[in-house]
């Protein structure tokens, strides 16, 4: 009962700090600033974000918004039971007291359950102004990451003129160069399987990353970071694109791909030492893209349709025989750089020529 005690009164603590504070980034109707050093992925619904320290473990999600019932008291009950008591056996939830900030009613409550012999604490907190309703839910084996979620709640503002009435509508537009230029992001955790519907999420994930820039140039960034293999594997690669019609050719011309040793201490946003590297399979292609933008979670997202694979973007699963990929839009970079790696603005088409037994690494 200690730590769910100790969860209550952060609740006090949160929940009246709750203010505009300045954001970083915006999911549906959220604005925010996220929990730095933790896995991020989006999908089903939600965007969430994972930590695993040892036998530590924690994940935030943050969940597209719904129609309200009517008062916070029933939205949270609602909430509670979809989100966290279906399928598993845990402790009836203990509550706060219900607080009104800027039109919006909040209400958290908390709840404990096991998890392979371990106490897992579940917080779902949810804000409703009787229209809509919007919830945030911490499930964590540690209070120290109990941090993280007060001050990503504290961060929180939510921007009701986000509210569109066809909620899962989706716009598309093609053969738009200035819609190309940006950062996108396919970001897939690793997961052992599912407990009661819910994924087990390894430390590991698969990032591949594009930013396409306005002088026809663009960077492609490939890192995996798996809990069952050894080394980090990591591609970059640079060269030209162009688009025409609803057409888009990737030109390359200089790429690497490198093996890292993990860092001692098996963290998976550090890293270990160059193994080796070699020459990267430059493949010229051209994809029939789409870019769609889902009014309901606010999210906007590069879809990139071949006749084959490509190393650069892997296989997909699709009855049609044909490889697609997804690449979400983002404000700034996703995958991290390895030690002396360096992106020369003036040359980003030079590519160093490293040998394996080199640390440097990088674009030059």
């Amino acid at each position: 009962m200690k730590m769910l005690k100790t969860i209550l009164i952060l609740h006090a603590i949160f929940l009246m700090s709750y203010t505009g504070f300045s954001q970083q980034q915006t999911f549906d109707i959220v604005s925010y600033t996220p929990p730095k050093n933790w896995a991020e992925n989006q999908g089903g619904g939600n965007i969430s974000y994972s930590r695993i320290d040892g036998a530590s473990w924690a994940q935030i999600a943050i969940y597209q918004h719904r129609n309200s019932e009517g008062n916070i008291q029933t939205d949270f009950d609602k909430e509670w039971s979809e989100l966290i008591a279906s399928g598993k056996t845990i402790s009836s939830p203990e509550k706060t007291k219900p607080q009104t900030s800027k039109g919006w009613t909040v209400m958290s409550g908390s709840g404990v359950w096991q998890y392979n012999g371990a106490n897992v604490a579940s917080i779902l907190t949810v804000y409703s102004n009787n229209s809509v309703c919007v919830s945030v839910l911490c499930n964590t084996t540690a209070q120290p990451y109990l941090k993280d979620y007060q001050s990503l709640i504290a961060s929180l503002d939510i921007d009701t003129n986000g509210v569109s009435d066809a909620s899962g509508s989706v716009t598309a537009s093609t053969g738009n160069n200035n819609a190309i230029v940006g950062i996108w992001a396919n970001n897939l955790l690793e997961t052992s399987g599912y407990s009661n519907g819910y994924p087990q999420y390894t430390a590991g994930y698969f990032r591949k990353e594009y930013t396409f820039k306005s002088d026809g140039t663009y960077l492609f960034f490939h890192k995996t970071w798996s809990a069952y293999s050894k080394p980090i594997l990591y591609i970059y690669e640079t060269g030209n694109w162009s688009v025409s019609g609803n057409k888009l050719t990737i030109s390359p011309t200089k790429g690497r791909s490198e093996e890292w040793s993990k860092a001692a201490s098996n963290r998976n946003n550090e890293w270990g030492t160059l193994i080796k590297s070699k020459d990267a399979k430059l493949e010229k292609i051209t994809y029939t893209f789409e870019i769609k933008t889902y009014s309901g979670s606010q999210s906007t997202a590069l879809l990139l349709t071949s006749d084959k694979p490509t190393e650069r973007d892997g296989t997909s699963n699709n009855n049609s025989g044909l490889q697609t990929n997804s690449y979400a839009w983002r404000k700034e970079a996703l995958i991290d750089f390895p030690p002396g790696f360096k992106i020369n603005a003036v040359n980003q088409s030079s590519l160093p020529s490293s040998k394996p037994q080199q640390v440097k690494s990088g674009i030059k």
